[in-house]
């Protein structure tokens, strides 16, 4: 099997807040919008996201999301963007996360799911005895809920 993209599907609130916010978070138009649904086709990175107007209860099993980028350059490109359009962000550049040092921001949609941007800098690799346990970070943070 060929998978030609992600599938991310996300339940939300106020569907017209989320709208905009995703209008703006991923840079481009939906390419289906109908009530109380919206399909965002990205191309990069590949992937096939979805708002679902329904109504739930508690944060669910979803942690948080994300777009992994080529550089920092392009996560500072991200930042300005959503800066330019309103959305606050919160930096994290040169962090130890997921076992990898990583510049990253995020930024939150109205319904409280959490988005980061990132760029992997460097990691540990499992083939490498050496590097395990380089880049744990035992504190509460990073990827923490």
């Amino acid at each position: 099997m060929t998978a030609l993209k992600p599938h991310v599907a996300i339940n939300v609130n106020d569907f017209e807040k989320s709208l905009l916010f995703y209008r703006n978070f991923f840079g481009l138009e939906p390419v289906r919008v109908r009530e109380g649904y919206a399909k965002f086709d990205v191309e990069q990175p590949p992937l096939n996201f979805t708002l679902n107007q329904r109504e739930y209860g508690g944060l669910g099993a979803l942690n948080h999301l994300g777009l992994q980028v080529s550089t920092t350059d392009d996560v500072l490109a991200a930042k300005g963007r959503l800066m330019s359009a309103g959305l606050a962000t919160f930096d994290e550049m040169n962090t130890n996360c997921c076992y990898a040092r990583q510049d990253k921001i995020w930024a939150t949609d109205p319904d409280g799911n959490r988005w980061e941007v990132f760029v992997v800098l460097d990691q540990e690799t499992d083939s490498d005895p050496t590097s395990k346990g380089k880049y744990t970070e035992p504190v509460k943070g990073c990827c923490a809920s």
